[in-house]
């Protein structure tokens, strides 16, 4: 047996230690989701940063190539001359790092003045510069045919020492006194692009390339290490005439307060600007959106009334109805159409309770002030059948202040009714269960107090019938008279408890009457008296005279002091308290009482109450038993049902009373309930 326990013992322990594993292991794989759905998270941002970040510098590169067209304008409006173009342009070229040559040629593309960067001393010493001419052609061949500047492909141009620079050409048509007078041709360097036309702290620890669309680089301006964590970025450089791929590189940083600050900052920046360009577009959806808007809100609104269960109806200060909901409807029967424009008397109202009703209506309207909590009234529908509702009634309110009616919600009340109907019914079966199940409880002591009498008579009428028999002796009819009130007696004393148990186990109907409290002491304390009995307890009951009739159901009334008679005897289980103490007492107090502190309504006097005390010297009651004393169910006994002390704080409630409990002196409990005086 040992063996056995010790073997269960560990089977159970085994069986804990694998549920807490299961239970780790579904934390752990919780938290690997969350760390994996947070890395892919910041993964994604990060990617979606550097994706704003290359077209950021795309749009920067392009809006600094469209700035230099204004300047060679400029240019070529302060020199007419091919003698007062050089000074300027090589100022331009000395500004502009980007450009590494600037050309002035005629219509028919014959040079006339060049310069080239004075960063570059060996440009055109390795290759001639017509090995660029094509490229040059084409793109003024495009600048005229789009009166605008245009760029050719680019080109990879070799120079000295085994080095190289991938160029373009840039074309724009020039016009003086409205006539064509040439191009200017500006050689673009790819690296410059990416040096001079970019942001320098953007590009602070990445990688920025010009490359063909299979990744080939053409020019760059700084690279990364390539690693599975490093991120890469497309965006189109879109050029009139060529378009140009730019990729920029960065390593995924450690997530940490800086980088994501930076990175918040770097979406604010976005968003604002975002914000900026939505902002010129504004004024002109302003009217359309809140014109959808508005649609939106009434048809939301139509939808959300339609589908209430709730009755809606508006009235006007004439009391017309102005607006219904298909609920309100279909409570009474009528369409929409046959109810609006309606007046008093309401299609709905009982034709005998007409006259009630416009009085109501009259007199509420009139003082301007509605009951929040609505007030109930009977609705008649269109087929005859009537049925009750909750009306809750308010001002109607328009957009400048003014009242101009009142709306109303109903709420049918039918279904509620029924309910309360059940609840009430089941109340009352509940209620004659616990009655019939506080009697099987006591079965066997009603048993031992009706053994005795029908002993008693079955014993007087053996003693009669030997008399009779006896026909030696003259009949002592003393004696039979005397055997014949005892039988007498002792049938009375078995049909007093009969009718003690009958009475209390009857479901009659609750009638309320004023009860001498002495009565509903006395019509249970037989059955006190058996238990007492039985458990060597000593019943003293207290009624303290002038005490007044209470407004109570009978029935209920002496169920719950009989409940808590039961309970307080069975706190003092045989032996505890001992016999000897003498606290083996239960007590039966009742007394008048009265509120401390009152109002008076209607010049009436304050109002008067009788408090029942059941009094026993048992143990007492601990903490967790009070949290949980009238918990339907509950109870500390193995035999209980645990629905007396509910039942008997339900009973106490619905007379308008109070059941509570206290600990007595020096041990035990009171429980006290107070009833209204008739």
């Amino acid at each position: 047996m040992a063996q056995s326990g010790s073997s269960g013992t560990f089977g159970l322990r085994s069986r804990r230690w694998l549920l807490w594993g299961a239970l780790l292991a579904l934390v752990a794989a919780l938290l690997g989701v969350l760390v994996f759905l947070a890395a892919n998270y910041e993964e994604g941002r990060d990617q979606a940063a550097l994706e704003r970040d290359v077209s950021l510098v795309a749009s920067d590169i392009r809006s600094e190539l469209f700035r230099n067209v204004q300047t060679l304008q400029s240019l070529h409006s302060v020199a007419p001359t091919a003698d007062s173009w050089a000074a300027p342009a090589a100022e331009l070229l000395g500004a502009h790092r980007e450009m590494v040559r600037l050309e002035w040629r005629s219509s028919s593309q014959t040079l006339l003045a060049h310069r080239e960067t004075p960063y570059l001393a060996d440009l055109t010493g390795y290759l001639n510069r017509e090995q660029s001419l094509p490229d040059v052609r084409q793109a003024c061949d495009n600048a005229r045919r789009l009166s605008g500047p245009a760029f050719s492909p680019s080109y990879f141009w070799p120079m000295s020492g085994g080095q190289g620079l991938e160029l373009m050409e840039m074309c724009l048509p020039m016009v003086r006194a409205g006539l064509p007078d040439g191009f200017l041709v500006v050689t673009y360097s790819l690296p410059g692009l990416l040096t001079e036309l970019t942001t320098k702290p953007m590009l602070r620890g990445r990688g920025l390339a010009f490359t063909e669309p299979d990744g080939t680089r053409l020019a760059l301006h700084s690279t990364v290490a390539s690693t599975r964590r490093t991120l890469r970025a497309s965006a189109l450089l879109d050029l009139p005439g060529h378009t140009l791929m730019l990729r920029l590189e960065s390593p995924r940083r450690t997530p940490g307060l800086f980088p994501n600050v930076l990175t918040a900052v770097v979406g604010a920046l976005s968003l604002a600007l975002l914000a900026v360009l939505a902002l010129l577009g504004r004024d002109m959806r302003r009217r359309q959106r809140a014109e959808l808007e508005v649609a939106d809100a009434l048809a939301f609104r139509k939808a959300m009334e339609n589908s209430l269960v709730t009755g809606l109806r508006a009235r006007g200060m004439d009391g017309r109805v102005t607006y219904v909901n298909p609920a309100f409807c279909q409570m009474v029967g009528y369409s929409a159409e046959e109810l609006i424009g309606t007046g008093l008397p309401a299609p709905w109202w009982p034709s005998e309770l007409v006259d009630e009703y416009q009085q109501r209506q009259a007199v509420r309207l009139a003082g301007q002030t509605l009951p929040r909590e609505g007030y109930e009234s009977v609705f008649q529908r269109r087929d005859g059948t009537r049925f009750p509702v909750l009306i809750i009634e308010a001002p109607l309110i328009d957009a400048q202040g003014a009242q101009t009616g009142y709306m109303s919600a109903i709420l049918d009340l039918t279904e509620q009714r029924r309910v309360e109907d059940l609840n009430r019914a089941s109340q009352d079966r509940l209620q004659a269960t616990a009655r019939l199940a506080t009697m099987g409880e006591m079965a066997s002591m009603l048993s031992h107090e009706l053994n005795q009498p029908l002993a008693a008579i079955s014993s007087y009428a053996t003693g009669a019938l030997n008399l009779l028999e006896d026909t030696q002796r003259a009949l002592p009819e003393a004696d039979l008279q005397l055997a014949m009130r005892r039988i007498s007696e002792q049938a009375e004393r078995a049909g007093r408890v009969i009718k003690s148990v009958a009475d209390f186990v009857r479901r009659r109907e609750q009638v309320r009457e004023a009860v001498a409290p002495q009565s509903l002491v006395d019509a249970i304390a037989p059955l006190v008296a058996l238990q007492a009995k039985k458990q060597g307890v000593r019943v003293q009951i207290e009624v303290l005279p002038g005490v007044p009739p209470v407004l109570c159901d009978r029935t209920m009334i002496e169920q719950v002091l009989l409940n808590l008679a039961r309970n307080g005897m069975q706190a003092m289980p045989e032996g505890d308290p001992p016999l000897r103490s003498g606290q083996r007492v239960l007590t039966l107090s009742v007394r008048q009482w009265r509120l401390q502190s009152g109002v008076s309504f209607g010049g009436q006097t304050q109002m008067s109450w009788v408090e029942f005390a059941v009094t026993d010297h048992g143990h007492g009651l601990s903490t967790d038993v009070q949290a949980k004393l009238f918990t339907p169910f509950f109870t500390t006994k193995a035999e209980g049902m645990g629905l007396g002390l509910s039942l008997c704080r339900t009973v106490i409630e619905q007379h308008g009373g109070a059941l509570n409990h206290e600990p007595a002196q020096p041990r035990g409990t009171v429980f006290r309930f107070t009833l209204p005086a008739a």
